[in-house]
């Protein structure tokens, strides 16, 4: 455990930023949400849009939810693999950086706009997920 500990230490700590960065997410989104008069937990106003931060804070935690959960599998495949670490390092940062952009751009802008200035991030982290899952199929291959 040592030796993947630190060959991968960089990767371990891009997960635990993206790790944090949701939990900082699924704050902000309770926090917003519960300051509204009459809140339900569990439940979103439905007749809120992009024009309301309570919808922006929500949408961008499940967001992160539906993406981060492949990038995890995608990160612990590729380290236990035996990927490069560099590169490993390099998919996982980029991952986590896309990441945290999506989140400030999805909290600043309200748009309905697609592609929205946040869908390049949300590309890039997606492109970072798919060269990491790849280079972990060739290494098991």
């Amino acid at each position: 455990m040592e030796l993947i500990y630190q060959d991968y230490r960089c990767s371990l700590l891009a997960i635990a930023v993206i790790l944090v960065t949701l939990f900082i997410q699924w704050l902000v989104a309770t926090g917003a949400k519960g300051r509204l008069p009459d809140a339900i937990p569990g439940k979103v106003p439905a007749d809120i849009g992009h024009e309301s931060f309570v919808y922006r804070s929500n949408r961008t935690h499940m967001n992160s939810l539906e993406n981060i959960s492949m990038m995890l599998g995608t990160s612990f495949l590729a380290i236990l693999a035996g990927t490069s670490p560099l590169w490993v390092a390099i998919c996982i940062w980029t991952f986590a950086f896309a990441r945290i952009m999506h989140m400030v751009l999805y909290y600043a802008i309200a748009t309905d706009k697609n592609p929205s200035p946040r869908s390049y991030f949300f590309g890039l982290g997606l492109a970072a997920n798919i060269v990491l899952l790849m280079m972990a199929i060739v290494k098991l291959v």
